[in-house]
């Protein structure tokens, strides 16, 4: 049976990025998302190079999840190889005390929670296999806090820490951790950060050239392509014009 690959947040940006590139590479994926539509239509156009599931469900449902994960058969869930915990968001930008509650909730269930949910339906079976791979997709914001981040950073500097607190407890059973903390990258990220607003989402990239998710999915692939005994714990990416979280070169 091939290896498979499991993606969260499968339906568009990193996630579909890396699906369509490790189907290239002959791997069979796994791929999460909310959005059943798009999905389809992914599995429809990489179904002619491998083995393409689908799992229809929002990450921050934890019963959900189970419940999505608990109707791929054992046998697959027992050859995954890599699992790529992607899915995220950012929703809102400005000061603390203008937040809203329910855009922090949203992220936290989503950066956070999602990817405890998803890590710990999946760990059991690295743990069986002796072997696995994690690589979380963490942000540049995981690693500097800017002007009205604040709790994107807040979750985003949680999925640092937990990739470097999953390597430690895993580190026995021959599991892998990777933390990718990518810059900005032009994605649906900023569209959906202010709420469908493209304007304002496209000022966002204005006077320099951003990372694309083709270049997430081939870092994804370098860090799961390692030899066995090598893992990168930790690699911060971003465009050659940006220097820091909040300084670009125009």
């Amino acid at each position: 049976m091939d290896q498979y690959i499991f993606i969260t947040g499968a339906s568009s940006g990193f996630g579909e990025a890396t699906a369509r590139l490790f189907a290239k590479k002959g791997r069979s994926l796994i791929l999460m998302a909310r959005r059943e539509e798009r999905l389809l239509a992914l599995k429809e156009e990489l179904s002619d190079q491998v083995d393409v599931i689908t799992l229809t469900c929002d990450v921050r449902d934890e019963k959900g999840v189970n419940s999505a994960i608990a109707q791929v058969d054992d046998a697959v869930l027992g050859n995954i190889g890599l699992l790529v915990n992607n899915a995220g968001l950012a929703v809102g930008k400005g000061p603390i005390d203008q937040g809203i509650t329910e855009d922090w909730e949203r992220m936290i269930d989503t950066n956070i929670k999602g990817l405890l949910y998803v890590t710990k339906a999946i760990v059991p079976f690295f743990k069986r296999n002796k072997k696995g791979h994690i690589i979380n997709i963490a942000s540049i914001a995981g690693k500097e806090v800017y002007p009205g981040g604040n709790v994107y950073c807040a979750t985003k500097h949680a999925v640092d820490a937990l990739s470097r607190a999953m390597r430690i407890d895993l580190v026995s059973h021959g599991i892998k951790v990777s933390n990718l903390a990518p810059g900005a990258a032009e994605t649906e990220f900023s569209i959906v950060r202010f709420k469908g607003d493209k304007q304002t989402a496209d000022h966002v990239y204005d006077g320099y050239d951003p990372l694309i998710a083709e270049d997430i999915a081939e870092t994804v692939w370098f860090l799961s392509s390692r030899p066995a005994h090598v893992n990168i714990n930790d690699i911060t990416i971003m465009a050659t014009a940006q220097a820091s979280a909040t300084v670009f070169s125009s």
